[in-house]
């Protein structure tokens, strides 16, 4: 995805999530999308969508159940 892209996507997660301590980078060799990091912590990932004429993206999170024991 293209840096202004990342940036808008940023933008939405932080105000949508109130914090400012997520960052969207992007993956190597991979241009369709991004990893999504919450205090230098590897939370998920956003998928570009492209599918009929429209755009669209994707916020995907693993949650293991041995973290919802923390």
């Amino acid at each position: 995805m293209q840096r202004q892209t990342l940036s808008k996507i940023q933008n939405f997660l932080r105000n949508k999530f109130k914090t400012k301590n997520l960052k969207i980078e992007g993956r190597e060799n991979k241009d369709d999308s991004a990893e999504v990091i919450i205090d230098d912590e590897f939370v998920g990932v956003v998928f570009e969508d492209k599918e009929d004429g429209e755009l669209c993206y994707h916020f995907n999170m693993t949650i293991l159940d041995i973290d919802l024991d923390e």
